[in-house]
């Protein structure tokens, strides 16, 4: 298995453009349709700052018009017969972003927050959870998932909306989130940032550019961060660590070459919420802080190492023919120690709780090695993808459940001692081992037609064996998915398009006569309408979609404590995006999302019918950054975004909200500084829950100053 491992692929990186050669695909600006051709009398297009690395444009700021994750290939969004959103390098620096979960609240469809803010990357897209489908350069990560990304150190993320699994094999049913890395450019550079703000919190950043060949296809670039701060959370803080050394090599025109690595060290005190009895909901003994830390300090936090080495190769044998392969091998180690809210006793002043030590030993060798191929068969021009993408991962995850005594809500008591077992409480070392063939055809033909057809077929077995029951497994699961799209380019810069497309994810467990579950399917159908204005001052998009989720386990009517496979769950909505770049220096980004996720058919009959838990009907977001041609070195920065209340089959509802976010900033020759209000008129809301024990508040108005330095 070790050699089919070695020879996948990973997502191509295509060399720097340092100089013009028939292999190097077009930027945005200079590609052969009529979308391109500025129109008489409008402005001629203002060219962005555009290199190719990464197999598409480094960034386009508001309004990027290119993706590569809908294709493992550099292709038009104007062509792409799917809903996919892209957060540029210029929007994250523009709303001082410091993590993915912040970056993602300017795409429709996405809710980034659910679950408080306990450290992870917690992602909901149209209505179904996403976390365990976060890729980075096309190559998922471990299962583990317990740290959450810098984004400091990504150009780009390009959000994949919906059944995804046709390139990328096991996906969650809602879309995809990739992540596309820093890498080694042509040129000097040395940019250096210090932030201060809220909280006590403080990061120093560096990103380190040094071509070591006259070309500077030879290149090292070093991206490293580190943060401390504290939360509106009493007890609560957290600590990061990251530094990413990645090197290119020149080994001709043909031949792109990027080692890439990094490492991480997180240490944080997880703020798991906090009681809905006393703050949301009413309670006889009064109310209770929303700052209150509902876990015990003493019990210990997360500690967590993660690291990553890998290259990205790509090799045009001629204009027509490139060999691409990716490899990433990566591993992560910890404890995490954390204590969960239980029910609330009769006096409605104590409330039970739970806690847990977990034992976190991941690794995992992931590989994708695929040929993109040119041809034409008579009228259709074709752009084909066929590769094969493998992984083999080990999890060694163990924990202790242990009791600690309830909460007092008015009146909390730290230093609690609690009882845990001498001997593990679940561990079931496993390991998994996948692989996938697929193929995608792009065709052009006609005037302005494009259509995108993929199949795939996808292997996996899992050996576990759970050394607490004593017992050993070996679980099977193959699925072949399809997807088909058709694009219309109706008139200069605007197409319509048609899709279908399907995913899968493997179910661990079995029922009750001991069958294996058999994997969960997503099914949806897209159509949409996407714009692209000639001088690329404007983008937009709208879909309209539907989609379900298939083969939910739901519990078993005739044996308790058993499941059965007969659920099923829905999402329909509309989603509108635009981005555009105006006259007298106004860039902005907006998007509005109408999700109707609901459960179409479940054994209890309590939530048929109702919505999927805590997903808004209605979401809108706005970003806007104001550049005044009157002092060209100042900008103003004003946003924000409305979310309509979240129901579901909990207890209580989160009411609606808006926030709103404010910046202003100053730039020099070398050095910017930049000031930023998150949530500037303070206002008090929920923006997720756990279950029906726990909520959690959002933060209030916080600030942030960054001083950024480039040379």
């Amino acid at each position: 298995m070790s050699a089919l491992l070695l020879a996948s692929a990973a997502q191509a990186q295509q060399r720097p453009q340092t100089e013009q050669t028939p292999q190097a695909p077009a930027a945005a600006d200079e590609q052969p349709s009529s979308a391109s051709a500025v129109a008489p009398g409008a402005e001629p297009r203002k060219m962005d700052s555009v290199v190719i690395y990464g197999s598409v444009q480094r960034d386009t700021g508001f309004t990027p018009t290119q993706g590569i994750t809908a294709g493992k290939a550099p292709m038009r969004l104007l062509e792409t017969p799917r809903s996919m959103s892209v957060v540029t390098r210029e929007v994250m620096d523009s709303r001082q972003i410091t993590n993915l979960q912040q970056a993602l609240q300017t795409v429709p469809g996405v809710s980034p927050v659910n679950f408080g803010r306990r450290g992870f990357d917690d992602i909901n897209i149209r209505g179904f959870r996403s976390t365990e489908s976060i890729l980075i350069d096309g190559l998922v990560q471990s299962p583990g998932m317990w740290t959450r990304l810098t984004s400091y150190a990504y150009e780009r993320f390009e959000v994949l909306k919906g059944a995804s699994s046709i390139l990328y094999g096991q996906v969650q049913p809602g879309g995809l989130v990739n992540a596309v890395s820093k890498r080694p450019e042509p040129v000097r550079r040395l940019d250096g940032g210090i932030d201060i703000g809220s909280f006590n919190s403080r990061t120093v950043s560096a990103d380190i550019n040094e071509p070591l060949s006259a070309n500077g296809r030879t290149a090292l670039r070093i991206t490293a961060q580190t943060s401390d701060g504290d939360d509106a959370t009493d007890q609560v803080w957290r600590k990061d660590r990251w530094l990413s050394p990645s090197l290119s090599i020149d080994l001709g025109r043909d031949t792109d070459l990027v080692f890439f690595s990094s490492y991480s060290h997180s240490q944080w005190i997880r703020q798991q919420g906090t009681t809905p009895y006393g703050t949301l909901l009413p309670n006889p003994n009064g109310t209770v802080r929303r700052t209150m830390f509902t876990g015990d300090p003493s019990f210990g936090g997360y500690d967590v190492e993660q690291k990553t080495i890998g290259y990205s190769l790509e090799h045009r044998f001629n204009p027509a023919l490139s060999l691409r392969q990716g490899v990433r091998y990566e591993e992560e180690s910890g404890t995490g120690n954390f204590v969960a809210l239980q029910a609330l006793q009769a006096n409605r002043r104590l409330q039970n709780r739970s806690a847990t030590r977990q034992y976190l030993d991941y690794d995992i060798l992931a590989t994708d090695t695929s040929l993109m191929a040119k041809a034409q068969t008579g009228p259709v021009a074709h752009q084909v993808v066929v590769g094969l993408d493998a992984r083999r991962g080990h999890s060694r995850q163990g924990s202790r459940s242990c009791t600690i005594a309830p909460l007092d809500l008015f009146n909390p008591q730290y230093g609690v001692p609690a009882a845990c077992p001498a001997n593990l409480s679940s561990f079931a070392p496993s390991t998994l081992t996948v692989a996938g063939l697929y193929v995608q055809d792009q065709m052009k033909f006609g005037q302005g037609w494009t259509a995108l057809l993929g199949l795939r077929s996808d292997h996996s077995r899992e050996r576990i064996e759970d050394r607490v029951r004593n017992t050993r497994s070996l679980k099977r699961d193959s699925a072949t998915v399809g997807s088909a799209g058709l694009v219309k380019e109706v008139l200069p810069g605007w197409s319509t398009y048609a899709s279908w497309s399907e995913s899968f994810l493997p179910v661990s467990g079995q029922d009750f006569n001991g069958r294996p579950f058999v994997p969960e399917t997503g099914k949806q159908w897209e159509l949409g309408l996407k714009h692209e204005a000639a001088d690329g001052r404007l983008t937009g998009s709208l879909a309209v979609f539907d989609l379900k989720r298939q083969n939910v386990t739901t519990s078993d009517p005739v044996n308790t404590g058993f499941s059965v496979q007969t659920g099923e769950q829905q999402s329909r909505g509309v989603e509108l995006e635009i981005g555009a770049r105006l006259r007298g220096g106004l860039s902005l980004t907006a998007g509005y999302a109408y999700t109707d996720a609901r459960v179409t058919r479940d054994n209890n009959t309590a939530i048929l019918g109702k919505p999927i838990n805590l997903q808004p009907l209605h979401a809108a977001t706005l970003w806007a950054l104001y550049k005044p041609t009157w002092l060209p070195n100042w900008t103003l920065g004003l946003g924000g975004r409305a979310v309509s209340e979240q129901r579901g089959n909990l207890p209580f509802t989160l009411p609606g909200y808006a926030v709103v976010d404010a910046s202003v900033g100053y730039s020099a020759p070398t050095w910017r500084i930049n000031a930023g209000l998150k949530n500037l008129l303070d206002k008090d809301y929920f923006d997720g829950a756990i279950n029906a024990n726990v909520v959690s508040p959002a933060l209030g108005r916080t600030w942030t100053v960054s001083l950024q330095l480039s040379y």
